[in-house]
C-alpha cells in the first residue's frame, strides 16, 4: 500500500497537475498575481479592502457602505493632492498632477473584448439551463439524485449561514486555498483522487442498482 501511494504521488508530481483544482495557467495574469501572493502588498491591500467592505455590510446598507467608500476615497485623494500642491510651491517643482499616470491609463474596453466576453457569456447561460432542465426533468436519475442531495445539504447550510457570510468565506477562501495548494500540491492531489475514486465507486453502485441504468447497459451490449 505504501508503495502505491508513493507511485502515486510522483505521478501525480509528473503529470503537471493532473488532478489539479488550481490551475494559475487559467487565470489572467493580473488575477493570478492577486489570488497567489506574487505581490503581497497588492494582494493584501486588495484582500484587505473587499474583506472590509464585505464586513461593513453585514452592519450597514449598501448605500451606506458605498458613500462611505466614497468619502473617506475622496477625503484622501483630496488632502494628498492639496498635500503635494503645497510640496511643489514650497519647494518650486513643476512634477504636475500626483495622480498623473493613473489619469493616463486607457481604461476604456475594446469592442472585440466586449463581444468576446458577450459570447462566454450565452454560453455559459446556455450551457446552465440545458444543465438546469436535464436535472430538474431526470434525464439522468444519477445526477438528479446527487443534485438532490446537493440542495439538501444547502438547505443546512443556509439555515447556519446567510449569503452574505458565505461570500465572506468565499473570499478567503479564494485568496488562501490557491497558496496552500500549490505548496501542498502533491500530498493534495493524492487525497483528492482517493476520494474521486471512492465517489466513481459509489456512482457506478448507484447506476447498476437503478432498473434505467441496467436496460441501458443491456442495449450497449
Amino acid at each position: 500500500m505504501e508503495s502505491d501511494s508513493s507511485n502515486g504521488v510522483s505521478k501525480i508530481s509528473n503529470s503537471n497537475c493532473q488532478y489539479a483544482w488550481f490551475n494559475p495557467a487559467r487565470l489572467h495574469p493580473a488575477v493570478e498575481a492577486l489570488l497567489y501572493w506574487r505581490d503581497p502588498k497588492k494582494s493584501g491591500v486588495v484582500f484587505g479592502v473587499t474583506l472590509l467592505t464585505l464586513l461593513s455590510l453585514t452592519a450597514f446598507s449598501l448605500i451606506s457602505v458605498v458613500a462611505y467608500l466614497c468619502l473617506f476615497t475622496l477625503g484622501g485623494t483630496i488632502c494628498f493632492r492639496i498635500y503635494k500642491s503645497i510640496m511643489q510651491a514650497v519647494q518650486k517643482t513643476s512634477d504636475g498632477h500626483p495622480f498623473k499616470d493613473i489619469l493616463e491609463l486607457d481604461l476604456t474596453i475594446p469592442e472585440d473584448k466586449v463581444n468576446e466576453i458577450g459570447k462566454d457569456v450565452v454560453k455559459y447561460v446556455n450551457s446552465t439551463v440545458a444543465t438546469l432542465r436535464s436535472l430538474f426533468l431526470v434525464e439522468d436519475l444519477i445526477d438528479s439524485i446527487k443534485f438532490l442531495v446537493l440542495s439538501w445539504v444547502l438547505t443546512y447550510i443556509g439555515a447556519c449561514f446567510n449569503g452574505l457570510t458565505l461570500i465572506i468565506i468565499g473570499v478567503i477562501l479564494l485568496f488562501t486555498l490557491p497558496t496552500v495548494y500549490e505548496k501542498n500540491q502533491a500530498q493534495i492531489d493524492v487525497y483528492v483522487k482517493i476520494a474521486m475514486d471512492k465517489l466513481s465507486i459509489i456512482t457506478n453502485k448507484m447506476k447498476a442498482a437503478v432498473p434505467e441504468g441496467k436496460k441501458e447497459e443491456k442495449k450497449d451490449q
